[in-house]
């Protein structure tokens, strides 16, 4: 455990007692706890299931070793909870903890959490969580990022998750939507009387806007180490290159570009790592598209100067909860592309406004789409500063407003 807390806050009032409950340290969520630790009247604790990726570990997406250059534990009080069975994955079984049910009821001389957070519902360690504060009297508000337009699903597997819902709807005090079709699930499952706190899905803005504007300086730089001209503008794909990510169709829709371009041919600058990658060498080859660049995976710190590069940014994906990549390139002022099946579309992106929209897997409406973009010199210059409007309201600050309008909810010991 690491930093101390007192016991009182802002004008002597004891502090609500927060307990966040999650698998592991992921990059996305630090700074956003380090944030919530900030404030004089909450006391967060995270408990963690494991430890696996503050390691070198092998992603099954990324296809490579992953070691993440940014800090994951500093700035908020955190445990690592006993483990039962730890193998370094997430699975429904895996992390698997005990000592959830004390660690909330409080230590020897401390009063038990007013408040669980947790993350997700399909792990047992979080519905043993759920149970847990549960039988404590201890009210529980729940965030994670599914949506409705999902995979088919038959009869039975429906109405099991319609009873499971009824379950858990008893047992939970509210939920943190982290955007539109987020909320329109839960509102489906839960029902539209349900507490529902709009805590949206965020980065950390400053971060990634500092390093966007520090980039610029080594511009030329990456754009030597890539091999490009500069007089040429740049598409950029940033994910996992994974089947579901479809840079495939991205390949395609940039060589039906090329072919209707005349002038400055734009480069296309693909950073990931994953099981397509050699099928995806192969058909950019196979194409004769000389301006396309593989670059492999890189870490989050890395990210900003490829975003300072790009004039636009495309994710193809089908079946994308939300997109957090979206988040962090708008906030380097670029135009976004993406499909209507990524989860952050309806709140980020509109189509003709910060970017374009185009239906999935219609690799001609993605053509369409590149080639509007690049219609004037200018729209993609507008285009990307409104996307970074937009995104300087979508914050780690909107957060904060949720969550304390959630905890006075359930709790009535906070000012919302």
């Amino acid at each position: 455990m690491v930093l101390s807390s007192s016991e009182s806050g802002s004008g002597g009032k004891p502090k609500v007692k927060l307990a966040y409950l999650v698998s592991h340290p992921i990059q996305y969520q630090a700074p956003l706890l380090r944030r919530i630790a900030q404030e004089p009247d909450i006391e967060l604790t995270v408990f963690f299931g494991s430890d696996f990726s503050l390691r070198a570990y092998q992603d099954e997406g990324f296809g490579v070793n992953v070691k993440w250059d940014v800090p994951l534990l500093d700035g908020y009080r955190h445990e690592f909870l006993p483990v039962l069975k730890d193998d370094g994955t997430q699975t429904v079984f895996t992390p698997l903890n005990y000592g959830i049910f004390s660690a909330l009821r409080g230590r020897a001389g401390e009063p038990p959490f007013d408040v669980l957070w947790t993350h997700g519902y399909a792990m047992v360690n979080a519905m043993h969580g759920i149970v847990a504060a549960k039988a404590l009297g201890i009210p529980v508000l729940l965030r994670a990022d599914m949506w409705l337009r999902d995979r088919p699903r038959s009869g039975a597997k429906l109405l099991v998750k319609k009873l499971f819902f009824q379950l858990l709807k008893s047992m939970v005090n509210g939920v943190l939507p982290v955007g539109t079709l987020n909320q329109e699930y839960w509102e489906h499952h839960l029902g539209d009387d349900f507490p529902l706190f709009l805590m949206p899905y965020a980065v950390d803005n400053e971060y990634f806007q500092r390093l966007s504007t520090e980039a610029r300086t080594s511009r030329s730089e990456l754009q030597k180490e890539l091999g490009l001209d500069p007089e040429r503008p740049v598409i950029l794909f940033a994910s996992k290159l994974q089947q579901r990510k479809y840079c495939s169709d991205l390949l395609q829709a940039y060589e039906i570009l090329l072919a209707n371009t005349t002038g400055n041919a734009p480069y296309l600058v693909i950073v990931g790592n994953g099981e397509e990658r050699t099928a995806l060498e192969a058909q950019a080859k196979a194409g004769g598209l000389d301006g396309v660049r593989f670059c492999g995976f890189r870490n989050q710190s890395e990210l900003p100067r490829f975003f300072d590069l790009a004039s636009v940014f495309v994710l193809p994906a089908r079946h994308e909860p939300w997109g957090l990549i979206v988040n962090e390139v708008m906030n380097a002022g670029r135009p976004v592309i993406l499909s209507d099946e990524i989860g952050c579309q309806p709140d980020l992106i509109a189509d003709g406004v910060e970017g374009y929209v185009f239906p999935a897997r219609d690799v001609n409406a993605l053509a369409a789409a590149l080639q509007a973009v690049f219609a004037t010199p200018q729209r993609a210059e507008q285009m990307g500063q409104r996307a970074l409007e937009r995104i300087d309201h979508w914050s780690f600050e909107e957060d904060i407003v949720a969550l304390r309008k959630a905890i006075a909810h359930v709790t009535h010991k906070l000012s919302a």
